[in-house]
């Protein structure tokens, strides 16, 4: 949908600088972007394809604003302000409500719902107002479905798991699967130990494709409102992830881990099981996260993980082994001579 950037300004502020009339009907980079699309400058480093834009206009922070040749919107958060300027002009009309005929449903649900093609809603499942479930979607007895939510074709909710207000859920999540737990007999066989919690999920939470996330094997499993988790993660039994906290692609996240609120991990980080993230911590992509760690900041590695910083210092002088080695076995030589000598 185009909209004009008086439109914009008007509904996120920022200073607009140009021809508000403008009409606006996409987004795109500094160098790809065309005259009816809007970009934006959020790393300095990127100063260079500012010249040459052919945007409409840019989104950027106020001392770029003077190297700018197109029409500009200058906000103190040029990311912050594109990812909103991203949702509204991506809005499309929601699908009507309704329950398709192939649907199987064993509840009451709202008018407001829209239930795709051949989904189970099982008996006792609470769904709110203006609730979307995408075609083949399961949803198990006793769960229940916040207002707002959208979940896409193939999610599997099992029994009595809930999720809070204004999820989006992709496709092929499945939320409350039995954890590993097994206990050894002598003999070496396994023996399964039931799974008896739930999977508690807060408001505006988002689950990318292929996450799993299980059930507690006593207590619950806990994401807390507002948390991001890409695709492909795996959130174990009893894991407690708090407020805001984001996990990026192949995450692994062992049982009875707590992390705090505000965390990031990047991509294929691991935390072990009964460890705990304080508030604010930051796992780089790729780290083993083998102890808890107490006090907010960066880690990175997995020889062992340490603080960032460290780890940056540490790592450096591995590029340069070969010449101390050199210079160490060059010292020790002379050392043998001066000996000698005396």
């Amino acid at each position: 949908m185009a909209r004009t950037l008086e439109e914009i300004v008007a509904r996120f502020g920022g200073d607009l600088k140009g021809d508000g009339r403008l009409a606006i009907d996409g987004l795109a980079s500094l160098e790809a972007a065309t005259p009816v699309q809007l970009s934006f400058l959020a790393n300095p480093k990127y100063r260079s394809q500012l010249a040459a834009t052919r945007a409409g206009a840019v989104i950027l922070a106020a001392d770029m604003a003077a190297h700018c040749p197109v029409s500009a919107i200058v906000a103190p958060q040029p990311y912050l302000y594109f990812a909103r300027v991203s949702q509204w002009l991506a809005e499309t009309p929601p699908p009507p409500p309704g329950i398709h005929p192939s649907a199987v449903v064993e509840s009451v649900v709202p008018a407001s719902a829209c239930i795709g093609p051949q989904c189970w809603i099982g008996p006792g499942v609470e769904l709110g107002e203006n609730v979307v479930v995408g075609a083949q979607c399961r949803i198990d007895a006793g769960a229940a479905i916040g207002g707002c939510c959208h979940l896409y074709p193939g999610v599997t909710l099992y029994r009595d798991c809930r999720i809070g207000q204004r999820a989006i859920v992709h496709s092929g999540v499945v939320i409350g699967a039995d954890g590993f737990g097994f206990a050894r007999e002598a003999a070496g066989a396994w023996v399964k130990i039931a799974q008896t919690g739930r999977v508690l999920i807060g408001d505006d939470v988002e689950i990318g494709a292929n996450t799993t996330i299980d059930r507690g094997a006593l207590e619950d499993t806990v994401i807390e409102d507002g948390v991001k988790l890409d695709n492909q993660i795996q959130i174990a039994h009893n894991v407690r992830i708090g407020r805001n906290t984001a996990l990026a692609g192949c995450v692994g996240v062992a049982g009875s881990a707590k992390l705090g609120a505000r965390c990031t991990v990047g991509g294929g980080a691991i935390i072990l099981g009964h460890l705990t993230l304080a508030d604010d911590v930051h796992v780089s992509a790729g780290t083993l996260v083998a102890k808890s760690i107490a006090t907010p900041g960066s880690y990175t590695g997995n020889v062992p993980f340490m603080a960032h910083d460290d780890w940056l210092k540490n790592f450096a002088r591995l590029r340069h082994l070969d010449a101390m080695a050199d210079r160490i076995r060059a010292l020790e030589k002379r050392l043998a001579e001066l000996e000698k000598k005396t």
